[in-house]
């Protein structure tokens, strides 16, 4: 039996009839519904799963390094415990009496807010020039700078040493200094270069009236433009600080004075001391403590991060 719904007969709307047009005969369509079908969500599935086995990859190890600082000695040799039976602090204790931990971490601290700071400065700077200012040279002398990105560290050793064992006109030896880790890291290129592609997608309006208002290049860059390139500096700020906290190539050659030495080279040394090779909560202890910076600055800024860095590449 056909229902009611069916039977009803179609009516024309009265905008149709008004403009005496004939009704259209038949039917009308059926609405089409919106949705997914049962294969696109089987894809779906499948595609969350794959990316869900990705990050526990990634992710494993430093579920294991954590877990490790809180064994104890005998059960960390013991093979893989993710959950510790019997957790303790000993591993913590140990790691910061049996070495400086406390002055590594110092230095390391050091070292980060300082070239942290620097590139802030220098690259916000030099980006917004290269981006707005008209100068010779400004094209050769930025793809220059981009250049300098493709040779490894490996090739640049031997005249970066011999330069700071010998800084030229003053005769200065910044091997094992402060002062010549810092210099050779003042500036990252590819900070500066996002620097610059983030400012030539700011509208010049915002300039042509700061200008109305007699500000200079300095006061329009400080005043205008920096606020407006928030989510750029916190790009940099986080790739500064993680560099510059992870560095272990440059650390290790450069400073070779034990109340000079960072976190990273202070676990390498821990790790292959021979009294403390095996004393693995400890040295998970001590890994944990140099994670923890990096990891809590990119959970708390990650958004700016992801929206400095995709904005950047907006336009060239």
């Amino acid at each position: 039996m056909t229902s009611d719904r069916e039977a009803a007969p179609h009516i024309a709307p009265i905008e149709q009839l008004a403009h005496g047009e004939e009704p259209a005969a038949g039917t009308p369509l059926a609405p089409v519904t919106l949705g997914r079908t049962r294969g696109q969500i089987a894809g779906r599935v499948v595609l969350y799963l794959i990316l869900l086995a990705i990050a526990v990859f990634y992710l494993l190890p430093f579920f294991w390094t954590i877990s490790t600082s809180f064994k104890t000695l005998p059960e960390s040799v013991k093979g893989f415990v993710l959950i510790p039976h019997h957790p303790t602090l000993q591993g913590y204790r140990e790691a910061f009496t049996t070495g400086p931990f406390d002055r590594y971490f110092l230095n390391s601290a050091i070292f980060a807010v300082t070239v942290t700071l620097s590139n802030l400065f220098l690259c916000t700077l030099g980006g917004y020039a290269f981006a707005r200012l008209r100068f010779p040279l400004r094209e050769p002398l930025f793809l220059l700078v981009l250049a300098t990105l493709m040779i490894p560290d490996q090739m640049r050793l031997v005249p970066v040493f011999k330069l700071l064992a010998d800084f030229p006109f003053f005769h200065w030896n910044l091997i094992a200094t402060y002062q010549g880790y810092i210099l050779i890291h003042l500036l990252y290129a590819t900070n500066l270069f996002l620097m610059r592609q983030y400012f030539l997608t700011i509208p010049r309006d915002y300039e042509e009236a700061a200008k109305l208002d007699s500000a200079g290049f300095f006061k329009t860059y400080w005043k205008v433009m920096l606020p407006l390139a928030g989510p750029a500096i916190a790009a940099i700020t986080i790739l500064s600080f993680q560099g510059t906290w992870n560095d272990f190539y440059w650390q290790l050659i450069l400073l070779q004075d034990d109340t000079k030495f960072t976190l990273n080279v202070g676990i390498a040394r821990f790790a292959t001391s021979g009294a403390f090779k095996t004393e693995w909560p400890a040295l998970m202890a001590v890994s944990t403590i140099a994670i923890a910076p990096v990891a809590l600055i990119y959970v708390f800024f990650q958004r700016y991060f992801i929206a400095g860095v995709t904005t950047a590449g907006v336009k060239g």
